[in-house]
């Protein structure tokens, strides 16, 4: 397989020069660890006091991971990356909440982004979490068996009235929903909702996207299980394949629990994990549809290679890659110059409320070994580049 994810030119041909300033400055800042805690420390500080950092904020680090405050704010990223063969899902990046009026307004964005996304051919998916229709409370209690009260079985009513509503309107607009994973203790309920999702409407396709987190241990009975499912149905599976964002929270409070972590024992079982996802799916293909999810080289390259053996075309409608916008652009560039199917995650949402997203993003890249390295690495060739 041609190694094509070295081509800074093509990786980095929508970043002005001053743009390639600014990430080669953030990459740099992530890069230490002590760096990200004291400035997580500060900007949390200086929020919660309303200091007017907000305009700081918005020209460093937002507008290099985040596609604008609102939907429409999003559109001039949206169609500049398209030029590129590029595509988006427009993610409303605000976490945390816990009122029913906050859940029904993220429902409201949700259906929004849909019908965006019906009018654009470059926005092929809508997004939204479990816990952003729903609180996560609700979910944990179902995963641990316990009985709702009155009130929480009203409350968690009003949730599975909120995916179904989502999943009706992708449905009958004909776009994909990826619905993202989250904490194991919650996913449980989470993931028995989604099927029920599919069940109603997947019937024809794969309209209606679980998430799977390979770097758990126990994902691969749970695909195997839910195949088996939706062939005695006859539905159809979608799922989004990454690798995990919460791996230090899940090993503390194993830990803390005393129950076993269900995090893989090391990197390399993730990454095994992933790639044997990868060659099930494909080799299930005909009743599946794959996001795969990924910031790894090799595990694209992967997914290429598998392609090209079964002779699947490039551009598939039922294969995706992505990643994560403001990340991974010598992946993301590259595999669409080169005919494949490419979506990148575009976060939005009011500065201030996207903030835990932002601090997350930054978090976990200082702990992935050798995923900010590696964007400094390209960022330097592309500036040696250019002053050749």
């Amino acid at each position: 397989m041609e190694k094509i994810f070295n081509n800074t030119e093509v990786a980095f041909s929508l970043k002005s020069d001053t743009e390639l300033e600014r990430a080669y400055f953030l990459f740099k800042l992530i890069e230490s660890q002590p760096l990200v805690r004291i400035g997580t420390a500060v900007t949390n500080f200086a929020l919660k006091a309303h200091l007017p950092v907000e305009g700081l904020i918005r020209s460093t680090v937002f507008d290099h991971f985040c596609g604008g405050i609102n939907e429409r704010d999003c559109l001039s990223v949206v169609d500049k990356m398209f030029t590129k063969g590029v595509s988006s899902v427009l993610d409303y990046s605000v976490e945390g909440k816990e009122e029913e009026n906050q859940f029904d307004a993220a429902l409201e964005m949700t259906l929004k982004t849909i019908e965006f996304a019906k009018e654009r051919l470059a926005i092929p998916f809508a997004v939204f979490k479990p816990t952003g229709l729903g609180r996560f409370a609700l979910y944990q209690k179902i995963g641990e068996g316990k009985s709702f009260t009155t009130e929480e079985q009203e409350e968690w009513n009003r949730v599975v009235v909120r995916f179904d509503t989502v999943c009706k309107m992708a449905h009958d607009k004909d776009v994909a929903v990826l619905i993202d994973g989250e904490e194991s203790w919650m996913q449980d309920a989470a993931d028995d909702l989604v099927t029920e999702m599919m069940r109603k409407y997947n019937k024809e396709k794969a309209i209606v996207f679980n998430t799977l987190q390979l770097y758990r241990w126990d994902r691969m009975e749970y695909l195997i299980k839910l195949n088996a499912i939706a062939k005695a149905e006859e539905f159809y599976v979608g799922m989004k394949l990454v690798r995990g964002a919460y791996m230090e929270k899940e090993n503390a409070r194993a830990e803390e629990k005393g129950y076993k972590s269900p995090i893989c024992h090391s990197k390399q079982a993730t990454d095994e994990n992933y790639d044997t996802a990868i060659m099930y799916m494909l080799d299930h293909i005909d009743r599946m549809a794959i996001f795969a999810g990924t910031h790894n080289e090799n595990s694209s390259y992967r997914l290429m290679e598998l392609m090209n053996e079964r002779n699947i075309v490039k551009n598939d409608s039922r294969i995706f890659f992505g990643q994560l916008y403001g990340m991974s652009d010598n992946i993301s560039y590259n595999l669409a110059a080169n005919g494949y199917n490419v979506a990148k995650y575009l976060p939005f949402g009011p500065v201030r409320d996207v903030m835990p997203y932002l601090i997350r993003r930054a978090e976990e890249n200082t702990s992935v070994a050798g995923q900010t390295s590696r964007e400094l690495d390209l960022i330097k060739k592309e500036r040696a580049r250019r002053k050749l």
